[in-house]
């Protein structure tokens, strides 16, 4: 078994990403130049291919960001109070 550590990395076609996304192999390129995917060119002449691991770590992110979002539109309406720990709670969760 080898200790290489790029002996696990999974390498896929942008268009196999943009699948897996739901977006076009563009969006998928983009995401790659912007740092949010990891990606790199391989082979002769050399195609672009992407981590698989990227992509679950981009979807986490995906997901925190969301998550975030939602706590931040949440705490918009909610009063001092249920923010703070003390007072009324008008919808406990």
């Amino acid at each position: 078994m080898s200790d290489d550590p790029t002996s696990n990395v999974r390498l896929l076609a942008p268009a196999q990403v943009g699948e897996v996304l739901g977006v076009s192999v563009d969006e998928v390129m983009a995401l790659v130049h912007e740092g949010r995917l990891r990606g790199l060119r391989v082979g002769s002449p050399a195609r672009w291919r992407v981590d698989a691991a990227s992509i679950d770590e981009y979807l986490d992110d995906q997901a925190e960001e969301a998550r975030r979002m939602a706590l931040w539109r949440q705490s918009q309406t909610a009063s001092f109070p249920e923010l703070w720990g003390s007072g009324i709670v008008r919808r406990p969760d």
